[in-house]
Formats: structure tokens, sequence, C-alpha cells
């Protein structure tokens, strides 16, 4: 990759059919291509350790924070309270992010990860943890996590490059999801058998892996950007890139009211194991293994997909939060549990074609500032959005908070369909093809051309 600010972007996409393949991107490709790149591979296996530490972690705290409270708000909360740093000072963490050097930057903010999640371990292990202590380690993880996301998504462009870009992203969130399906198991194991203390102690060693791949990487073989000089107005700078860019801006707002309302699992899945069903920690660790199966194969299938087209994002996000509708009103613990599969499989689908449209619609020396402006949306909603379907659920019943989140992610993702179909200039055709309906946006030129035929 060029070090100029422009020379690793791709043209600016039409807003439904985003990204468009160039010379830097093949429209199909090997599902695991990007791993035959030695530095991406280096990351690739730090990262399945340390996601799985990750994810036992997430589901002792949440689990720790009901035992300690017995509340649903007070997990809500918990979220809140990690995510809160995003949306105060997610921008600010991109302007950095594209300062300095990803590689460092992510020893610093991975070892600070660390430490908080060793701290947490010694304080339950040893019996003097109260619920202030997991909200002040839930904020610390938030403050790293404000440089971490950010140098983490746009450093994947610089061990791959652009042309295993799209393969890159997609296979970083299987591996995520992958994790997903051991870490809930094993962190239900240690709940039940010694404690949530020891989920915490995994999660803190889990760093060695991800820190040693980093220090091993070849640096000579980095696809470097050039970073972006210290100057007044580069936040500015980098929001009005975002709002001047349909395909940007409304993408980022379709996934901020998802990641607000839809995606607030920890809330959700915690009061229907404990209140709805009566099953426990178990049914809980459950539930997030089966939606990790559908994130999975979701996370995949993006892997073989050659582009991230808008329309896709757009029906996979209405679809998503019908299935949080149907998954509400189901009457029995085994068709909720089975419904997280496709759940997780249409959400992994929204996740992953936004990331991709957005980094290969990106000029490189923005990425940062974007990535941070889309991470501080996506989770930067949940401090106002938790406590709002915490409360919801306590009030309500957990049936009620579920409805009412998938609600607002099909409300959203059918009004902001509108709203790209009406700046592409396109018009919803309705007719048969070989047999069957068919349901399309087209240019309204192309369906005037059609209309005398009908």
């Amino acid at each position: 990759m060029s070090s100029g600010p422009g020379a690793a972007s791709v043209p600016a996409p039409d807003p439904h059919d985003s990204p468009p393949t160039s010379d830097t991107r093949p429209r199909k490709s090997s599902m695991f291509s990007s791993l035959k790149v030695r530095n991406y591979r280096l990351f690739f296996m730090g990262q399945v350790v340390s996601n799985i530490g990750t994810w036992m972690q997430r589901i002792a705290q949440d689990w720790l924070v009901l035992s300690l409270t017995g509340s649903s708000a007070a997990v809500g909360i918990t979220t809140a309270l990690q995510f809160l740093p995003m949306l105060l000072f997610g921008l600010y963490g991109g302007v950095l992010v594209d300062r300095l050097r990803k590689r460092p930057t992510l020893l610093v903010t991975q070892s600070a990860m660390a430490l908080t999640a060793l701290a947490l371990a010694v304080a339950v292990i040893t019996g003097h943890v109260q619920v202030w202590h997991v909200y002040v380690a839930a904020f610390a993880v938030g403050l790293a996590t404000v440089v971490d996301n950010p140098a983490r998504q746009s450093f994947v462009s610089e061990l791959v490059g652009p042309k295993q870009l799209q393969n890159a992203v997609s296979l970083n969130s299987a591996n995520f999801q992958s994790a997903r399906l051991v870490g809930p198991a094993v962190a239900g194991i240690l709940i039940t058998g010694v404690g949530t203390g020891y989920a915490f102690l995994f999660n803190g060693l889990s760093f060695i892996a991800p820190l040693t791949g980093l220090l091993l990487m070849r640096t000579r073989e980095l696809h470097v950007v050039e970073r972006a000089p210290r100057g007044k107005g580069q936040l500015r700078e980098g929001v009005r890139y975002v709002t001047g860019r349909p395909e940007l801006i409304w993408p980022i707002v379709l996934v901020g009211f998802v990641g607000t309302f839809a995606f607030n699992f920890p809330v959700y899945l915690s009061a229907f194991a404990d209140d709805v069903f009566h099953a426990g920690a178990g049914a809980y660790s459950m539930f997030n293994t089966l939606m990790a199966v559908g994130s999975v194969a979701g996370a995949l299938l993006a892997a073989r997909r050659g582009t991230a087209r808008l329309r896709l994002l757009i029906a996979a996000a209405l679809v998503f939060g019908a299935l949080e509708i149907v998954a509400a009103t189901t009457p029995t613990l085994w068709m909720f549990a089975l419904l997280m599969v496709p759940l997780g499989l249409f959400g992994m689908t929204v996740n992953v074609t936004t990331n991709t449209s957005i980094q290969m619609s990106t000029d490189p020396a923005m990425r940062g500032r974007v990535m941070a402006l889309y991470m501080m949306v996506f989770l930067g909603g949940s401090p106002v959005g938790a406590p709002i379907v915490g409360w919801i659920t306590d009030t309500y019943g957990a049936r009620v908070g579920l409805a009412a989140g998938g609600a607002v992610a099909a409300v959203a993702a059918a009004v902001i369909g509108l709203v790209l179909a009406r700046v592409g200039n396109l018009r919803l055709s309705v007719g048969w093809h070989r047999g069957h309906p068919r349901v399309r946006f087209v240019p309204r030129e192309h369906q005037e051309e059609l209309a005398p035929a009908a």
C-alpha cells in the first residue's frame, strides 16, 4: 500500500451498491486467503486466545452484577459504563489513532485491559468485590477501548493491504464470534464450579497471546499509511468527511439505532435466563453460544462475498429486528434458544457489512477517525440504550424489552432504506423473475423504460 493519503482508497460507491469492485479488490476470494499473510496470521492467532477470555469476562461480569444486585438495570448500568467513554471520547480516540503508529498503540491498550482484568480477578477471588468495583473496571476497560477499537480496526488494512481487506475484516468477526462458542461455555463451567473470579483471571492472562503476536510481527512487511500530522480542526474534518458521504453516514446512523436498542443482549438474555425461564447461568451461556454459532456462519459467509452492498445491510437489519420480535413471543426455552442462531447470523451480517463497506469507502488517512465515529455510534450508543432497555425489562418484562429493541431496528432499517433509495434515485420494482416474485430497487429511468412492457 502506498503511503500517500489517498493511494489505497477506492472510488466512492453508489449509495445502494457500495462499494464497487476495483483493481484493488477481487470480487471473490478464498474464505481464508488473508491468513496467508504472516503478520495477519500472528494477529489472528493472538486474537483467538484473547477473544475467548473477553467472552468469558463478559459473561462473568454480567452474571456477577446480577448476583450482587438482582437487577437487570444494574447490568445495563455496567454495560453503559463500559461504553460511555466511547460515546464521550470516541472521536478524540480516532484523531489519536490517525496520528500514532498502530502497533505500539495496541501494545499499550492491550496491556491496560489485561491489568484491569487481573485487578478485578483479585478482588473477586479474595471475596472483597463490591458492585462499584465492577463499575470502575468496566469504565477503565471502556477508556482503553476508546483508542484500542479504532486502532485494531484500522490496523487490519496495514496488515493485509487493500486486496485482502474485505476478507480480513470478515475473518476478524468470525474469530471474535468463534471465541463466543468457547468463552461462554467455559465461563458457565467456571461460574458454577469455582466462581466468577477465575473467568476474570483467564481473561487477564489471555492478553499474553496478542501482545506476543504484536511483538513478533515484521514491521517491514506492514502496509504503512501516512500518519496525520498534528493540527487544528482534525476532529471537525473527520465529521465533515463522513456527513458529506451518504455511503458512510447512513450506515452509521442505522447501526446507531441497532446498537443502541437491539444489541443489548447482556440485558435481554440474562433477564430471559433468570426471570422468564428460571434456568440460571447455564441457560445464559447456552443462549450466547447458540447466537455465536449463527454469528460465525454469518461472518464466514461474508468472507466469501466479494462485495458489501448497502441493500444487503438494510435487508439484514430488517430481518434481525423481526427475529427479535418473534423471539420475544416464544413460549418455551428451547424455541427461544434455537432462534439465537438466525439472530446471530443476521446480526453479524449487519455488523460485517457495515464495517467492510465503511472501510472500503474511506481514505486511508481518515480511517482512524471514520472508524472511531462508527465504533462510537455502534458501541457508544449502549450508555444511552442499556439503562433504557434495562428499565423497560425490569418494569414491563423481558419479552417487552426484547420486542421493543427489535421494533426499533426494523423501523430504522425501513426508513433508512427509503432514504438511501431516494438519494440513489431508485424506485421499488415488484415483478416476476423465472417464475418467482422479485422485489428490488432499480434506477427510476430503468423502471420507466420497463413500465410500457408491464
